[in-house]
């Protein structure tokens, strides 16, 4: 089976064809990142993606089905939700284009689901259930319980500021640029021995870390950081001990929090497995300290931690997605955008 899938739920286009079979094979993966032109901004403009999406979704396809050398596709996929809406739609209605000149049906895809997917891709779970998956990224920070493909309970979810949102606010805080996640990764890396022996010394808040729910508050770090920021001299501020010692401190804090809250749950709902996915999965630093935390503390669990070409939004995952929902394909009238679409309700 060949299926072709669309991706536009952000900043990012994307057009992936792969063959499953017994395992997956990506044919193409095609990404076009917006960020230059939305770095001015801070953020992403939600129409000027739109209008972007639009643009490149043709150059995008040709490209794909050309590194794919296939000419023959049984599925359509395309990213419903969540995410900005006008970019949604510009996904959802090329891809109802296609299924109406092809004559297939499509699968429409949850984007959350799809980064739980992205870890499948080099090959199909198995007892790995009940799972705890960590999704965090931009736009969202949940705990999700995972019963088995399709089947889902959101445990816990950020009551404001996602994780990688948060690192985003920082990173305009301290004039680093957009996106801020891998520019406060980058600068957190550098941080040395040396500086941490210094008089220079950051402690900011680890927000909810010891409540005993499953939630996540990073709205509160953001203005730590700012006050912390404020307070110092501009001397300091513009020194790079400070800048270093800073991204250091925020990303911890926010690896502390995310890391208690997932092995919690994992002990809780005696986890066989935990699923890392989104953006922030790309994060290093995460990765290593979640492998050795679970390591130490849940021997019989098992880490999945999807390749960090596959965390960032793009189509593999969704068409990985998309196999394991294909009984759930509609005709295309029935395909609609939904900005807030979850992956299940919370518990």
């Amino acid at each position: 089976m060949k299926i072709l899938a669309i991706e536009t739920s952000c900043d990012d286009t994307s057009v992936s064809v792969i063959e499953a079979k017994n395992n997956f094979r990506i044919l193409s993966n095609v990404v076009s990142s917006q960020i230059k032109i939305h770095r001015k901004y801070g953020g992403v403009y939600p129409l000027l993606a739109k209008r972007e999406h639009q643009k490149n979704l043709p150059t995008v396809f040709k490209k794909a089905l050309k590194q794919a050398e296939t000419k023959k596709i049984d599925l359509l996929a395309v990213t419903v939700g969540p995410g900005l809406e006008p970019c949604l739609w510009q996904g959802i209605n090329f891809t109802i284009d296609l299924a109406k000149e092809l004559k297939l049906p499509i699968v429409p895809v949850n984007h959350v689901e799809a980064h739980i997917a992205a870890n499948f891709i080099d090959g199909n779970p198995k007892k790995i259930f009940p799972a705890i998956c960590l999704v965090v990224s931009g736009g969202h920070t949940q705990l999700i319980l995972m019963k088995n493909i399709g089947k889902y309970k959101i445990l816990g979810e950020t009551r404001d500021d996602a994780a990688g949102e948060c690192f985003d606010k920082v990173a305009r805080i301290l004039g680093l640029g957009y996106p801020g996640g891998p520019i406060i990764a980058k600068l957190a890396q550098q941080y040395n021995f040396k500086i941490k022996n210094r008089k220079l010394k950051i402690s900011l808040p680890r927000p909810m870390i010891q409540q005993k729910n499953y939630d996540f508050s990073f709205s509160g770090l953001k203005t730590a950081v700012l006050y912390e920021f404020k307070n110092r001299s501009p001397r300091i501020r513009k020194s790079k001990e400070y800048t270093l010692a800073i991204c250091h401190e925020v990303q911890q804090a926010a690896i502390d929090v995310l890391i208690r809250k997932t092995i919690k749950a994992a002990k809780d709902f005696k986890a066989k497995s935990v699923i890392l996915g989104g953006g922030v999965a790309a994060n290093k630093e995460l990765r290593k300290q979640l492998k050795e935390k679970i390591e130490k503390e849940i021997l019989n669990s098992k880490l999945y931690l999807p390749n960090p070409k596959f965390c960032t939004d793009n189509a593999a995952m969704v068409a990985v997605c998309a196999y394991f929902n294909r009984s759930k394909k509609k005709n295309w009238q029935k395909i609609k955008a939904d900005a807030n679409l979850r992956i299940a309700e919370p518990q």
